[in-house]
C-alpha cells in the first residue's frame, strides 16, 4: 500500500515596510529634503525596490505630507496611528493586515543607499531557517573610534550566525588591547546594521511585549528579542549602508548623489 507524500509547505512571500516619521530632532523634516532632485524618502523607496525576494513594499507613516509625496512619485503609502512608540510598532501595525505574508522587512526611511542585496540577504536568512524569528546584518569594525562610540551598536554572534548579544559598549572586550586587533582576519568586532527581517507572527507578538530589563538599560530593542528566548540570525556584509542622521550626513549624501544624477542625465 503506497502512502501519499506529505503536502509541501508553500513559502509565503516577504514584504518591505519603510517606517517614515516626519519629525526628527537632529535633521528636521529630513525625509522630505530634496536637494538631489528627489526627496530622501524616494531614494530609500527606490533602493528598497531593487530587492528581488520581497513581494512588494510600502511606506508606513503618520504624516499626510509624506503620504502625498510618496504617492506623488508613484509609491505606496499607508497611514498609521499617530502615537506609536517606535518604527517597529509602525511596521507591526501594517503587518497586521498582511495576512498572506510570512516575512516582514523593516527598512529605515533614512537609508537611501541601502542595497537591494542586503534586503535579499536578511529575507534569505529566514527562508533558510524556519526556527529563527528574526534576521539582521553586521559589518566589520576597523576603526577604534567607532568601536568605542556608544552610538555605534556592536553585536557578537556564534559560529552558526546566531546573535549572542548587542551592546553600545565595545564587545568583545579585549583584556589586552593591541591596535592590530582591528585588522585581524577574520574580523574581531562587528557593527550592527539597523535592517531587520521578522516572521510576521513574531513581529505582532513582539509589539505587545513590555520593554525588557536589558533593553531599557542599553535602549536597544533587539535585546527584548534575545531576552524572550528567540533567535536572531546575523549575516556579515562588507560595507554598511549609510543612514542620514545629521545635516553633515545629508550634505555628504547630496555630494555623492549629484554627480550620478548628472551622469544619468
Amino acid at each position: 500500500m503506497s502512502m501519499a507524500a506529505p503536502p509541501l509547505r508553500l513559502r509565503l512571500p516577504s514584504f518591505v515596510v519603510i517606517p517614515a516619521r516626519l519629525a526628527s530632532t537632529r535633521l528636521p523634516r529630513k525625509l522630505l529634503l530634496a536637494e538631489t532632485g528627489k526627496p530622501l524618502i524616494q531614494h530609500t523607496y527606490e533602493a528598497a525596490r531593487r530587492a528581488t525576494r520581497p513581494f512588494d513594499l510600502c511606506v508606513a507613516t503618520d504624516s499626510d505630507e509624506i503620504v502625498r509625496v510618496v504617492r506623488g512619485f508613484g509609491g505606496k503609502a499607508v497611514m498609521t496611528g499617530p502615537n506609536l512608540a517606535s518604527g517597529t510598532d509602525r511596521v507591526a501595525e501594517v503587518a497586521r493586515d498582511l495576512v498572506d505574508i510570512d516575512i516582514v522587512v523593516n527598512v529605515q526611511g533614512d537609508e537611501p543607499e541601502l542595497s537591494g542585496e542586503a534586503i535579499d540577504e536578511v529575507v534569505g536568512l529566514l527562508e533558510s531557517d524556519p526556527t529563527a524569528a528574526m534576521a539582521t546584518l553586521a559589518t566589520p569594525i576597523r576603526d577604534r573610534g567607532k568601536l568605542d562610540d556608544p552610538a555605534c551598536v556592536k553585536v557578537v554572534f556564534d559560529a552558526a550566525g546566531k546573535a549572542m548579544y548587542f551592546s553600545r559598549a565595545a564587545i568583545p572586550h579585549a583584556r589586552e588591547w593591541r591596535d592590530e586587533l582591528l585588522a585581524d582576519e577574520p574580523p574581531r568586532f562587528f557593527q550592527h546594521l539597523g535592517l531587520y527581517a521578522y516572521r510576521r507572527d513574531f513581529l505582532l507578538s513582539l509589539a505587545k511585549l513590555p520593554r525588557s530589563p536589558l533593553e531599557q538599560l542599553e535602549n536597544l530593542e533587539q535585546l527584548r528579542v534575545l531576552e524572550s528566548g528567540q533567535t536572531i540570525l546575523v549575516s556579515v556584509v562588507d560595507e554598511p549602508s549609510i543612514g542620514i542622521d545629521t545635516p553633515e550626513d545629508y550634505r555628504e549624501f547630496v555630494r555623492r548623489t549629484k554627480p550620478e544624477a548628472r551622469a544619468a542625465g
